[in-house]
């Protein structure tokens, strides 16, 4: 009789044991769904049934102008002209202007 149990009692303990990881793995899948649900959230974005919701931080119009002026006036300093050349002046001279002004002060004061 015990002989045509111990199968059994095999199956049903490795049952239990594949239960077991089974349920260890579900509790930290959950776990980490929930974990970075908060994190996003903290950063404005929403998961729902419908999709994903992204939640935009309002900008006041005096920050956005500041901003978008700052990013041409940066790309305006990074850009070269290389075949740009001026109808008013030589753009490949180097300017000195500080010796200029203090040349013309000095012709003055001899």
């Amino acid at each position: 009789m015990t002989a045509r149990l111990t199968p059994l009692f095999i199956l049903l303990g490795v049952l239990g044991i594949l239960a077991g990881i089974g349920y260890v793995a579900y509790s930290i899948v959950q776990d980490v769904s929930r974990h970075t649900r908060s994190k996003m959230e903290g950063k404005n974005v929403l998961f729902t049934r419908e999709g994903m919701k992204v939640g935009v931080r309002e900008v006041q119009e005096e920050e956005y102008v500041d901003r978008s002026q700052s990013i041409l006036v940066n790309m305006w300093n990074h850009t070269s002209f290389p075949a740009y050349k001026s109808r008013f002046w030589d753009m490949t001279k180097p300017t000195n202007w500080g010796q200029e002004g203090q040349a013309a002060e000095s012709s003055k004061r001899k």
